[in-house]
């Protein structure tokens, strides 16, 4: 499914070319894993030492539930940073919105490192952890955009699937770090000292990420897709205002050269283009993805949460076999895209979400044996899934826009999916569990979202077959 070029003439040398295919490929990569990184360890935190530090409460349950609504939010202010960073990166550029994004995270990231606790500073340390949550979401919300355009805008014919998995690597890489940093904090320091401070220097890592934002503004050029859609939006409009004034000067011929400008009103407002015919696409796009973000933050976050306080299971050992399920997916995504540039990103999607809906209810009943060996067992099975579905998801949200919408209604799809999926899916899983008594009702969550995913992947493939 490939509804718009890989690759546009250019007017530099074969050899300019691929070093800017190069920097932006890496620069959006790297932007990716820093953001994620900074955006995961906050998941981590959030099961293992924020509910105690920040929310304190009658039992622990309450105290992860209060933690788990902070980690939501953040979830709910990813659409706000898709919306603005789109509407702004169509205008003027995926690179400036990227950076802003990074610069956002990184101010985010470190002011929860250093935020005093409840204890310390009273109910003002919730309000604010709430408040630099907020941040961290609408960060996230407009990087994706920006870095998966960054990537996929400079593919080269028939390669965009790869290119754009180099921006979804940032997810497991992200969790791979982060659970890395926080098993050394954790190593290197009592379980006092950890719960005093040592949690807090996976935050302070956030820093790094100015750095990288400070680097792709000077050093990384916008993508040619999107100069491109410049150059012709602005030959179409010197070409109307001609026409209007051939017509005259009149109010009659003024009022058609002001339509002429916009065409139909939109020319200038990617989001009301998207809200006023592609609303549909935007909505498909999350319905078929919010299956893989909420199964994603159940194995981050909620099973992190679910094995060590109701298995009673080693919180190292627990974070050591996410993090080595994590490396498998740096295999297993970029294989994905590349076969999807081969065979079609629909066909490999499907597969994955229909794998995900049929493992879930396995994947818990080897969780629920309080075993490494099968918790590694289920949790690898159903990272495979994932990335199956992760790494064409990329080319295909970008493929569903025109390059002149494209951030806009792509971050629009992937953070609707965010916030349906794996915003709110730690905190059901909880309230599930808390509910019901049994893992079994987590796992019919999968599968509903599975099927509502498998409904829009017809819906898009149908689409695309009558086009």
């Amino acid at each position: 499914m490939d509804t718009a070029p890989s690759a546009l003439p250019s007017t530099s040398t074969p050899a300019q070319d691929a070093r800017n295919r190069r920097k932006g490929a890496t620069a959006a990569a790297l932007a990716s894993a820093v953001e994620w990184y900074d955006y995961f360890v906050f998941g981590i935190a959030a099961a293992l030492v924020l509910g105690d530090l920040y929310f304190p409460a009658g039992s622990p349950s309450a105290g992860v539930l209060a933690s788990f609504a902070t980690f939501a939010v953040g979830f709910l202010a990813r659409p706000f940073g898709g919306v603005i960073a789109g509407h702004l990166g169509d205008k003027r550029g995926r690179k400036p919105m990227l950076v802003l994004a990074l610069t956002l995270m990184g101010v985010a990231t470190t002011g929860i490192g250093l935020l005093p606790t409840y204890e310390t500073i009273g109910m003002a340390a919730p309000v604010l952890l709430v408040t630099l949550r907020v941040m961290q979401g609408i960060a996230v919300g407009a990087q994706w955009g920006g870095a998966m355009l960054l990537a996929t805008e400079y593919a080269p014919e028939g390669k965009r699937g790869i290119y754009g998995s180099f921006v979804q690597l940032g997810v497991p890489i992200g969790v791979v770090t982060a659970n890395s940093v926080f098993l050394l904090a954790g190593a290197f320091t009592s379980e006092s000292a950890f719960a005093a401070w040592g949690w807090r220097l996976p935050f302070l890592v956030g820093l790094l990420v100015l750095v990288l934002a400070w680097y792709i503004h000077k050093h990384v050029e916008e993508t040619p897709e999107f100069r491109a859609a410049e150059r012709a939006l602005a030959e179409k409009e010197k070409e109307e205002k001609g026409q209007a004034t051939e017509q005259g000067a009149d109010k009659e011929a003024g009022k058609g050269a002001g339509k002429g400008k916009g065409g139909d009103g939109t020319r200038n407002s990617p989001l009301r283009t998207i809200l006023r015919g592609h609303l549909g696409t935007v909505f498909l796009a999350g319905g078929s993805f919010a299956v893989n973000t909420a199964t994603f933050y159940i194995l981050i976050t909620g099973v992190l949460d679910y094995t060590t306080r109701e298995l009673d299971m080693n919180r190292g050992a627990v974070l050591t076999v996410s993090l080595c399920v994590s490396l498998t997916q740096l295999v297993l995504i970029p294989a994905s895209a590349a076969l999807s540039d081969r065979i079609g990103r629909i066909r490999i999607y499907g597969l994955g979400a229909a794998g995900i809906a049929l493992w879930a209810v396995p994947m818990f009943l080897l969780i629920d044996t309080g075993s490494l060996l099968w918790l590694a067992v289920g949790t690898f099975v159903a990272s495979c899934f994932l990335s199956i579905m992760y790494g064409p998801q990329a080319a295909l949200f970008a493929e569903l826009f025109t390059p002149e919408m494209r951030y806009t209604g792509a971050s629009l799809g992937y953070q609707i999916a965010a916030v349906l999926g794996g915003g709110l899916a730690p905190f059901v899983m909880v309230l599930l569990l808390e509910t019901t008594g049994t893992s079994m009702s987590v796992a019919a969550y999968i599968i509903g979202l599975a099927v509502i995913a498998l409904g829009s992947i017809k819906v898009l493939a149908d689409r695309a077959r009558s086009r």
